[in-house]
């Protein structure tokens, strides 16, 4: 259960994933002629357990989890910043989250892969009100022992943390190429470390999530003002401080860019303090439900894919 394998036996290694952005790639990246008898495709679903088949095989993790995006957008994240993921919305609704723009036959594969996570025994957690990164971000929090985050997201670069043994797993090329990013190489590419990571991203923006960043503030620019300020507090600071080394037009944007930069550290740096359930994060050896599993398989076709994870957890 989650604190005896985290917290008491600092020797385990969990691996978090995110996974709508492994199934995004696993959509994108396996042909949707994989199809189910019934002719639905199942390209994601497939290529999703065969991520999860490489990562373990190559990985070794003692506890598992996949983690949800039990809400896409938060209104909490909305409410600070309104064009946060905005460009993504299919249907605005009252009640509950808005509907996320997904490619019409991936929609309905991802209740098949939650069938099929469940059916296998692997935690799934998502939480009302928070996005999957948030999830990750608490787990990681939590976690006494090795942590491995598997996202195809830039943003969780920030919980990078080599004292922690915290990494991010970042797929370049379907998951036989991963990029294993540690501060090392957030220094290198970025000039920052992990936390530095989300002052970075919160100062150039990010058009996919809709974050609007510092009119003219693009990526190294602010990879020099994080080193010569420290972070975004250092940075504000010197916007007040005459003799501080800024140009004219730095101190100007950031000067009128106070109201994003006031709320945006809470949009931008995932939650590390979300409700989670109490669950079993152990990686199974067998099914939890061996019938409804068969079923599952039989029906999607899910053929070699899940018979080499099925191995690989049994091993």
């Amino acid at each position: 259960m989650l604190g005896v394998t985290q917290q008491t036996q600092p020797s385990r290694r969990i691996m978090l994933l995110d996974t709508a952005s492994l199934y995004f790639r696993a959509y994108f990246g396996v042909p949707d002629s994989v199809k189910a008898p019934d002719g639905t495709p199942v390209n994601a679903v497939r290529g999703l357990l065969e991520f999860i088949d490489r990562l373990v095989r190559d990985r070794h993790p003692d506890d598992l989890v996949a983690c949800m995006d039990a809400d896409w957008r938060p209104q909490w994240r909305v409410d600070l910043i309104p064009s946060y993921k905005a460009h993504r919305v299919a249907e605005e609704r009252e009640a509950g989250p808005d509907e996320e723009e997904v490619p019409d036959t991936l929609s309905p594969q991802v209740p098949v892969i939650e069938e099929v996570l469940d059916a296998l025994g692997i935690a799934r957690v998502g939480v009302e009100g928070y996005e999957a990164d948030d999830v990750i971000g608490t787990f990681t929090a939590r976690a006494a022992g090795p942590v491995d985050i598997v996202t195809g997201d830039r943003d969780l670069f920030q919980l990078v943390d080599d004292k922690r043994q915290v990494r991010v797993l970042y797929p370049l090329k379907g998951v036989g190429s991963m990029q294993l990013t540690d501060e090392a190489l957030l220094r290198e590419k970025y000039g920052v470390n992990g936390p530095g990571y989300a002052d970075l991203a919160l100062l150039r923006g990010d058009p996919s999530d809709g974050l609007p960043g510092v009119p003219g503030i693009g990526e190294k620019t602010a990879a020099k003002l994080l080193a010569e300020f420290g972070d975004l507090a250092g940075i504000m600071a010197a916007v007040d401080d005459p003799k501080a080394k800024l140009t004219p037009s730095q101190r100007k944007r950031l000067d009128e860019a106070r109201p994003y930069v006031a709320v945006a550290p809470k949009v931008v740096k995932v939650a590390d303090d979300v409700p989670l359930p109490v669950v079993d994060t152990a990686l199974p050896s067998a099914p939890r439900d061996p019938a409804a599993l068969k079923e599952l398989a039989a029906r999607w076709g899910l053929g070699g894919s899940l018979q080499r994870l099925l191995v690989t957890l049994g091993s």
